[in-house]
């Protein structure tokens, strides 16, 4: 029973992230385009964890962790040279 949940929320959350990427792609600003790429970012994140679940290996959140903090770091770079022109 919780397997099925946990294969549905992959499924819900992989479709959602194509709603996202479709943002991403037809986004009239650029700051629509950071943003919807930040938001696929967190659901693959979500979607990392919840393999570890449905798989049963703890150590694919280390991974999703590692995931997390790359892709807020690459949002913090891209606003920030958004703002400046630059990444001094």
């Amino acid at each position: 029973m919780i397997n099925t949940l946990i294969f549905t929320g992959i499924v819900l959350l992989a479709l959602s992230s194509f709603v996202a990427l479709y943002r991403a792609y037809k986004g009239p600003t650029t700051a629509d385009r950071v943003v919807a790429i930040n938001v696929v970012s967190s659901k693959v994140t979500a979607m990392i964890v919840l393999v570890a679940l449905y798989v049963g290996q703890p150590s694919y959140v280390n991974v999703a962790l590692v995931y997390a903090m790359l892709g807020f770091l690459s949002t913090i770079g891209v606003a920030k040279y958004l703002l400046e022109g630059r990444l001094k």
